[in-house]
């Protein structure tokens, strides 16, 4: 009798000019229990919105606690069971279903980590990044990456704790370029590197989407942001204020649209090193109205009673009712 082989699932195909990645309007809180076992919902996001194509890399910039590793979660589906999401994020055109996410982690949707232990400390690099590889030839198409990125060909047969920081976060590059993943999400792929690394992983960065990737690439350094990124999505408190062109962030930040993304700019030491006042709410402290006007300097009273929407243009986005 004749075996009947199981059908693999057809690739998602990508029509002409459709975002590789969309999140729209995305809501995220975590149910809790309090005292007297009382039920209560902690919002820990309200609205983030981003899009990316392929060949582009998008810059998630912010403090801590603004949403930006949340969002990675919630793409790749990894969010705790207390989480409760809402809004929308489509791959490929297709609403991402938590069966999709899980199909699709790891084989169209990869992940370069915080954590330079992210690598399994047991099993020799080469084979780690052979293992992510289709088709034949596993070993050849390794080394070719390793060339591609600047490893040494005897780095296949070391153990991560062998090599420096720098050389593990180049071998988690390679594992990215030698997935058959369209989408690759950084997160915080670049702290604590000295000039040179940091020079060296911004470029793998960059070949990635010069493969055809779409990069989110996550991080609070806005100065790295500029040197990688095509556009630039600003997020504070749980919301995407505003996603503007790496070209705007010049001079006094003229171009910039909200008065976050402006006070970010000048903070920095070359524009100014000028002070924003207070801080960023804590998730039970977010008021009625902008989140950020406690802190805006054009605030008015319509800023307090309520939030704006978002407004596009042009790939451009910004939620200020004065921009």
């Amino acid at each position: 009798m004749k075996l009947q082989q199981k059908e693999e699932p057809l690739p998602d195909l990508l029509e002409k000019d459709q975002p590789l990645l969309e999140v729209k309007d995305l809501s995220l809180s975590f149910r809790q229990y309090r005292e007297g076992l009382r039920e209560t919902d902690l919002q820990v996001i309200s609205k983030l919105d981003i899009t990316l194509y392929k060949k582009e890399i998008v810059a998630v910039v912010g403090a801590s606690g603004s949403g930006k590793s949340l969002l990675a979660s919630a793409i790749l589906g990894l969010l705790p069971e207390n989480a409760f999401l809402r809004g929308t994020i489509n791959f490929k055109g297709k609403p991402l279903s938590p069966e999709r996410q899980e199909h699709l982690r790891g084989e169209e949707i990869s992940l370069i980590p915080q954590s330079v232990s992210a690598l399994d400390p047991l099993m020799k690099t080469g084979k780690q990044v052979q293992a992510v590889i289709k088709g034949k030839n596993k070993k050849a198409v390794q080394q070719e990456i390793f060339d591609k990125v600047g490893l040494p060909s005897k780095t296949s047969n070391s153990y991560p704790f062998e090599l420096s920081g720098g050389m593990v976060r180049r071998v988690l590059a390679a594992t990215s370029l030698a997935s058959s993943a369209d989408l690759i999400i950084a997160d915080e792929p670049t702290p604590g590197l000295d000039p040179f690394a940091l020079k060296e992983t911004v470029n793998y960065i960059k070949q990635l989407a010069e493969n055809g990737k779409g990069v989110i690439f996550i991080t609070h350094d806005i100065e790295t942001a500029l040197k990688i990124a095509d556009k630039v999505a600003v997020f504070y408190a749980g919301q995407t204020v505003e996603i503007a062109k790496v070209e705007n962030f010049c001079g006094s930040g003229e171009n910039l649209r909200h008065p976050y993304t402006k006070a970010l700019w000048n903070a920095l030491p070359q524009n100014g090193f000028v002070p924003l006042p207070g801080s960023q709410p804590l998730l039970s402290e977010v008021a009625e109205g902008c989140i950020f006007h406690p802190r805006c300097p054009v605030k008015t009273d319509l800023c307090k009673k309520k939030q704006p929407e978002s407004k596009s243009k042009n790939g451009e986005m910004v939620r200020c009712f004065y921009a």
